[in-house]
């Protein structure tokens, strides 16, 4: 089957080809509660909505400025933790993994194993994430353009796996800020596999003195209803009951509260983009 076919396998009932799909949950996994707040209220609004919903939470965070940033709870309590959330709510879960050796251990607990930008050409974490059999979303290296991850793509091939999906994340504009290039969805694309916008870590705002990454929420909107108006497969975005208090990247997350009435306004743009 195709990466776009072996969406079915993943939602299963959830699955809506007229719809957009979201990745959404807390950058990182602080305890049982969050995880399953957000899940539950997210999940509720993607049912009635009719979008297909994964939950995101990253187990740990390895690529972090600061020595003093938190990084996680730990490998297999975090882990643990993401599989009961899927579990108590009948989703499909994701986090990062940054080695080639988390690969196996990740992909016990998880559907999806996520290859976070800066190492999307580590060509032995790609073919041992495809070697899990799991599928594999690679976000886009700020670093390259659309044309460029079809390498990427086929060193995940080159194991046998089919399950590929790609993250635009925007793309590195001088030091401290990024830029979306929305070409690359559909260039993204011609690679056959689903194409995902990250609506916000493109609105990260790096490098700053203080070793915490900044960030402009306020245009997660912007980029969403672009990213829908483009065609893009999926849209990933990080939310938290309240940003100002999350242990990761809380500068460029959307308060939870925010979530339902953005994600009707792109259900609709869905709507009139299919007309």
């Amino acid at each position: 089957m195709s990466s776009i076919e072996n969406l079915k396998s993943l939602f299963k009932e959830q699955y809506n080809p007229d719809n957009f799909f979201l990745i959404a949950g807390p950058c990182v996994v602080e305890d049982e509660a969050l995880l399953f707040h957000v899940a539950e209220k997210v999940s509720g609004i993607c049912k009635r909505l009719n979008i297909p919903y994964i939950f995101k939470a990253s187990y740990r965070k390895a690529n972090r400025t600061s020595i003093h940033s938190f990084s996680g709870v730990g490998d297999v309590e975090g882990l643990d933790l993401v599989q009961k959330t899927g579990k108590v709510f009948n989703l499909p879960t994701t986090s990062d993994i940054h080695s080639a050796a988390e690969a196996a251990m990740a992909a016990a607990y998880v559907d999806i194993l996520q290859i976070p930008a800066f190492l999307c050409r580590q060509t032995d974490l790609l073919l041992a994430a495809g070697e899990t059999g799991k599928f594999v979303n690679v976000k886009k290296g700020q670093f390259l353009s659309g044309e460029a991850m079809k390498f990427a793509v086929e060193k995940i091939r080159q194991s046998g796996n089919e399950k590929i999906l790609l993250t635009e994340r925007g793309t590195t504009f001088g030091y401290q800020d990024l830029v979306v290039d929305y070409r690359n969805i559909p260039i993204m694309q011609e690679h056959k596999v689903p194409v995902i916008m990250d609506c916000t870590h493109s609105l990260q705002q790096p490098n700053q003195s203080s070793g915490v990454t900044g960030g402009n929420p306020k245009m997660i909107g912007t980029i969403a209803k672009a990213a829908i108006a483009t065609g893009a497969d999926g849209l990933f975005i990080e939310t938290h009951p309240d940003p100002s208090c999350a242990k990761s990247d809380g500068a460029n997350m959307l308060h939870l509260d925010l979530l339902e009435g953005l994600l009707e306004d792109l259900v609709r743009i869905r709507e009139a983009v299919r007309k």
